[in-house]
């Protein structure tokens, strides 16, 4: 079963694209955060998953080669419509996902949490989920450290794109600064041509009378 797009569905990929994210090359803070999210929720799969109009895309992946899948089995698309933890105990067992292809076939997924990438204007961009192929639960302790660390790879996303934005506000400065220069240039240019004609042809005065 796909999951049903929300209301703000329209606005949350116009800000997802903003962050100019998808499809770029794998980024070390990323893969840190997915393996640390691996090794204390004690799965062999995590990924730092991002949901555009029709496929789930993973920025960061540990346990899994798949670089994406579409959207109408991803488990991610169900997560980013609520603010908490989405828990799967056993997929098998569940009506949403119990024929859904990444459950029957490879990588035969039991268990999933997800954790959303709520932007600070309230938007799910995707999740920071792990994923195991039995049946299983967190522990309390589990659940909170993944909230947690959902919350750095916003933040880290934040940092991306400031950056990003700042290089380019750097970039028009320059080119601000470029075309004075320029201007100036070309003033100076236009002065010393006027004041060379102006002493090749000046101006006669009528005599006065004696």
């Amino acid at each position: 079963m796909s999951a049903p797009e929300t209301q703000r569905e329209r606005q949350r990929l116009k800000i997802l694209w903003e962050y100019q994210v998808l499809d770029t090359v794998p980024e070390e803070i990323f893969d840190q955060l997915t393996e640390l999210a691996a090794r204390i929720c004690e799965a062999p799969i995590a990924l730092i998953s991002l949901v555009d109009e029709d496929r789930q895309w993973f920025k960061s992946r540990v346990g899994i080669s798949l670089r994406e899948t579409s959207r109408d089995v991803s488990f991610c698309a169900h997560a980013i419509r609520q603010s908490g933890l989405f828990l799967v105990s056993d997929a098998t067992k569940d009506p949403r996902f119990s024929r859904n292809p990444l459950v029957v076939s490879d990588p035969k997924i039991r268990f999933y949490a997800g954790a959303p990438l709520v932007t600070p204007d309230g938007h799910a961009l995707g999740t920071l989920c792990v994923i195991d192929t039995v049946p299983r639960k967190l522990r309390p302790d589990q659940q909170q450290a993944l909230l947690i660390l959902a919350r750095h790879v916003v933040s880290q996303l934040e940092l991306r794109r400031r950056s990003r934005e700042l290089t380019q506000a750097r970039a028009d400065r320059q080119k601000e600064l470029e075309t004075v220069r320029r201007l100036r240039t070309e003033l100076a240019r236009t002065r010393r041509e006027l004041a060379r004609l102006k002493k090749g042809n000046p101006s006669r005065r009528p005599r006065q009378p004696a």
